[in-house]
């Protein structure tokens, strides 16, 4: 059956869990769950691999860091409320953290409030899911920020909203019309549509597109902000683009 998660807490011992390995040869995505409610992490947990995922389990900040140590996830479903370190804190150090900073992070928690929800993107949150949830609503979600994080969604294909990318083919669509794009503007509309709705700043989109090894001024990004958003005026979806003063650009399909 297909339970609400109860909001009723514990705390229980350190736990840290991986996928039978005789199931390893049809487990697709390997995710993290860090609970310290044990009921949830187990429900999840059996959620994930009837869904053809690896299920790893952390019941706080500590045994979760030391899971990443040793086995990086696709994916981290992540408490707000922890025992020790809260699950907003632990998500402001992984992404300052080479090893985890592009790892992609769901929330869950039983703060709806706007300012909840912005205060855990401002630490680098990819998505929320509020409490009580059913298991279905939370693969749908881990799906579709899969889908946008890891760039693809099986075949190489990028979609959001009118705009799609054909990985394989290195090509733009905007509806069925095919868009010309040059090289750098390519990677970095692919790198905004695989990581849509959060503000990067100048430096950390030199960084994700044109490599850290790279000398670029950062007033180079504004050059390919424009071409890129001439790029997709002719279907009227330059203010996918969008500039948030003071602090970078963001990609939405909220326009």
């Amino acid at each position: 059956m297909d339970h609400p998660v109860s909001l009723r807490r514990n705390i229980p011992a350190l736990q840290y869990h991986g996928q039978n390995p005789t199931d390893s040869a049809r487990v697709h995505k390997r995710i993290l769950i860090v609970e310290d409610e044990t009921s949830i992490r187990e429900m999840i947990a059996f959620a994930l691999r009837k869904a053809d995922m690896e299920a790893m389990q952390a019941a706080d900040a500590r045994a979760a860091q030391l899971a990443i140590s040793e086995q990086v996830p696709d994916l981290i479903l992540l408490d707000w409320m922890l025992p020790g370190m809260s699950g907003l804190e632990l998500a402001r150090r992984l992404r300052k953290e080479e090893l985890s900073r592009e790892i992609p992070i769901i929330m869950l928690t039983a703060r709806g409030e706007e300012m909840d929800r912005v205060n855990g993107l401002e630490a680098g949150v990819d998505d929320y899911v509020v409490k009580p949830f059913s298991t279905r609503e939370l693969l749908a979600r881990i799906k579709a920020v899969l889908r946008r994080t890891h760039g693809d969604d099986g075949d190489g294909v990028v979609e959001l909203g009118q705009l799609r990318i054909d990985g394989p083919a290195h090509r733009v669509f905007a509806g069925d019309n095919a868009v010309t794009i040059g090289p750098t503007e390519y990677r970095l509309l692919h790198f905004f549509m695989t990581h849509p709705e959060r503000v990067y700043s100048r430096a950390q989109l030199l960084d994700h597109v044109w490599g850290g090894s790279v000398y670029v001024e950062e007033r180079t990004v504004d050059v390919h902000i424009r071409r890129l958003r001439k790029t997709l005026e002719p279907w009227k979806l330059e203010d996918m683009v969008q500039t948030v003063r003071g602090s970078g650009y963001r990609f939405s399909a909220s326009i």
